[in-house]
């Protein structure tokens, strides 16, 4: 492979600055296999779904993780909270910008004086760092400071912080959204279940490296990263009795088929699927449009094959909106 072959033009007035309202009324395009692309929309999916099938959501919440505090000297730093490291979500693993004179044991205060972290010492990157908050109770820290660390390409203010979460989010652990799943609301999952179709959790929590560009001239030789993950048994139940297994989300897919690979419920994994990837779990995956040159587009080229630049072709023509705010798509890779 080539870095060239999940390359593409992506216009820039296509990246999606604000949610759509209402979540459900967002394009849906609908691969069709050989045959042209389906336009919908998300509350369609009634319509697309079958008898036997089960849908696997990644219930992770996203921590409000961006703070913004200061050193004893006055600076100000930005700490962007990445993954918690214990059970008591004290401990995280985090960066910190400008940290290059950060040294262990600094204390960083609070816009009130307060303190509010201490620096531990360096984390599993060269760029991150291990942290702790001074006081037993974070999260209430987190909720008071924290903003919603929404990705670099979205410049545009969000009043609204519930609309960087999935309604069915469950526990903050993660450092972005699964952003397929913000376009169902509840009436729409009521619709799902109202015909039958099972809706099945899965966590994987999502650290900001899913997005980081692969820039090695051969995308296989990408060092993947890890997340953790967890796959109920209720939910594998469900899935290994399923005609048809619908993700949404590449955070789901990841999750299940990390199950698939090493037969482990949990744990992290560091499942990098890349063309030739075996499914063992997944048939149609519903994700939103990502980025060129990263290991999301790599998964969906493994998943439908080349196929997916024509999806993308039809979808800039058509002026669909792109990345974590924009329109999705629903992807079957058994499509002929």
């Amino acid at each position: 492979m080539q870095l060239s072959d999940i390359d593409y033009e992506l216009p820039e007035r296509l990246i999606a600055q604000t949610p759509i309202e209402p979540r459900d009324s967002a394009r849906l395009l609908v691969d069709q296999g050989a045959a042209a692309p389906r336009d919908a929309t998300v509350r369609d999916l009634t319509q697309l779904l079958c008898d036997g099938d089960v849908l696997v959501v990644n219930d992770t919440k996203v921590v409000p993780a961006r703070l913004h505090l200061a050193r004893s000297t006055g600076g100000a730093v930005e700490v962007l909270l990445l993954e918690p490291l214990d059970d008591t979500h004290r401990e995280w693993e985090a960066l910190i910008r400008p940290g290059r004179k950060m040294k262990p044991g600094e204390v960083l205060y609070a816009t009130d004086n307060s303190e509010a972290l201490t620096v531990l010492g360096r984390g599993t990157k060269g760029d991150t760092f291990r942290v702790s908050f001074v006081h037993d109770d974070p999260a209430s820290l987190i909720a008071r400071l924290g903003e919603m660390p929404l990705p670099p390409y979205i410049t545009q203010r969000l009043d609204d912080s519930t609309r960087y979460q999935t309604v069915y989010a469950r526990e903050a652990k993660s450092a972005a959204a699964p952003t397929a799943g913000l376009h169902f609301t509840p009436e729409l999952l009521a619709a799902v279940r109202a015909m039958g179709v099972p809706i099945a959790n899965v966590e994987l929590v999502v650290g900001l490296d899913t997005f980081a560009p692969v820039t090695v001239d051969d995308p296989r030789d990408h060092v993947i990263h890890t997340e953790s993950y967890h796959v109920p048994h209720e939910t594998l139940n469900a899935v290994q009795s399923a005609k048809r297994v619908v993700a949404v989300g590449t955070t789901a897919t990841r999750a299940l088929e990390s199950v698939g690979a090493t037969g482990q419920t949990s744990g992290r994994t560091n499942l990098f699927i890349t063309p030739g990837f075996e499914f063992r779990h997944v048939d149609v995956l519903m994700t939103n449009f990502h980025m060129p040159r990263t290991t999301l587009l790599l998964m969906i080229s493994a998943f439908v094959g080349d196929r997916w630049r024509r999806l993308y072709e039809h979808a800039i023509t058509q002026q669909y909106r792109f990345l974590s705010f924009g329109d999705a798509m629903l992807l079957d890779r058994r499509a002929k």
